[in-house]
């Protein structure tokens, strides 16, 4: 047998071939125009319209507004201050010798008076015993020369001693006198040293730490510019210093203020010590320096302030309100609601229409916790208090009611 394809049967697979792609193909094409047959009659039968239906629209992002707080408050400016004593004394010896005694513990309220250091008392007290033993050597010969002149006197009046001699007598009286003097002087001198081997507090005030300890030698000088020991250091308390710097702008606005009659109070500070917000303690400004200083742009002002408890100390901070006009309406806004661009602020207000709308304002101190809007407000605007990352400017929100509350325990 041929095994050899005939040309005829390969011919008859090739056609049986291609009348199965044809039905595939067939099939492919039936199954298309079923489809789109099944879709056209989907649209005739549900219906359709030329315009596409709209998509639903996003919700608004809600925001809470609320009006500026109005309140009737005064102006004031804010300062940092430090305390400083009003008196301040190094303690130093006028005398010197060796220290025997140190009556007080370090730190301790001493009062005017009280006995702090003690000097080796003895070469003073011999001194000052020689000093009188001179003044009596003087004295004495001060009698004597009042006898001796009185004896020429009367000699020359009987013709019996000479006009010289009593000149003579009258020079050693007078020589006399002077002697007794200058020994009273001696007296006074060694008498001041020996009282100055005891050293007491000038003032009350609180005492520093003793610089010095028993039985040494101190150097003590009537002088000043002559070299002495440091003993201590003392401070007075009550009352006590407020140093505080104004800058140009707010001197210029305290002299505006300052100037109106109304304006008493300009005088009166306020301050908080520590980290509290009790603006209880009061002071009166009492000095203004009389020249701004050129590298700082600042001028310097001090207040007196009552220390009866003893609670403030020098070298502390504290800051320091000075009300300079009478209460006034003002608005108030809490301090997040304030943004900052660049050297402004602004706050978002939200329209009639609900579409955010920036302003800008002009702020001043934190009063009650809120943060004073000088001007660029107006009481009918609503101010966004919360929600502000969901609201830009120009772009609308929803909006409800909020309040805003004033701290009165901060005032």
């Amino acid at each position: 047998m041929d095994t050899k394809t005939r040309p005829d049967d390969a011919l008859a697979r090739r056609g049986q071939s291609d009348n199965a792609r044809g039905r595939v193909r067939a099939a492919a094409i039936v199954a298309a125009i079923a489809i789109a047959g099944g879709g056209t009659w989907f649209y005739h039968r549900h219906g359709a319209s030329d315009d596409a239906a709209p998509a639903k629209a996003a919700p608004l992002h809600e925001v809470t507004v609320s009006h500026p707080l109005v309140r009737e408050l005064d102006t004031r400016l804010g300062f940092l201050g430090q305390f400083s004593a009003v008196d301040q004394v190094e303690m130093r010896a006028q005398v010197g010798g060796t220290l025997t005694g140190i009556h007080f513990k370090d730190g301790d309220i001493v009062h005017k008076g009280d006995l702090l250091f003690t000097i080796d008392p003895v070469p003073y007290e011999i001194r000052l015993a020689q000093a009188q033993a001179q003044q009596q050597t003087s004295a004495a010969r001060l009698v004597l020369a009042k006898q001796e002149l009185a004896r020429a006197e009367e000699l020359e009046h009987n013709d019996a001693g000479t006009r010289e001699t009593v000149e003579q007598r009258t020079s050693e009286l007078h020589t006399a006198q002077a002697a007794l003097e200058d020994a009273q002087a001696q007296i006074r001198d060694a008498r001041f040293d020996l009282d100055h081997c005891r050293i007491s507090a000038p003032f009350t005030g609180r005492i520093g730490r003793h610089l010095v300890s028993i039985g040494n030698l101190v150097a003590g000088s009537r002088a000043a510019t002559s070299p002495t020991t440091l003993l201590a250091t003392l401070v007075s308390l009550d009352p006590i210093y407020l140093d505080f710097d104004m800058s140009e702008a707010d001197y210029q606005t305290f002299q505006h203020f300052r100037g109106d009659a109304r304006s008493a109070l300009a005088n009166r500070v306020e301050l908080a010590s520590g980290n509290t917000t009790d603006y209880s303690r009061e002071g009166t400004l009492d000095f203004i320096d009389n020249t701004i200083d050129r590298s700082s742009g600042t001028i310097h002002a001090r207040a007196t302030v009552r220390n009866a408890d003893l609670l403030l100390t020098p070298g502390e901070f504290s800051r320091v309100r000075l009300a300079v006009a009478r209460p006034a309406a003002t608005l108030l806004v809490p301090d997040a609601a304030v943004l900052p661009d660049q050297s402004e602020h602004l706050v978002l207000t939200v329209a009639a229409d609900g579409t955010v709308v920036p302003k800008r304002v002009e702020t001043g101190d934190l009063r009650g916790g809120l943060r004073v809007i000088s001007s660029g407000l107006s009481g009918s605007d609503r101010v966004i208090v919360d929600g502000l990352p969901y609201a830009a400017p120009g772009a609308k929100v929803a909006t409800r009611d909020g309040a805003i509350r004033y701290q009165a325990e901060q005032n």
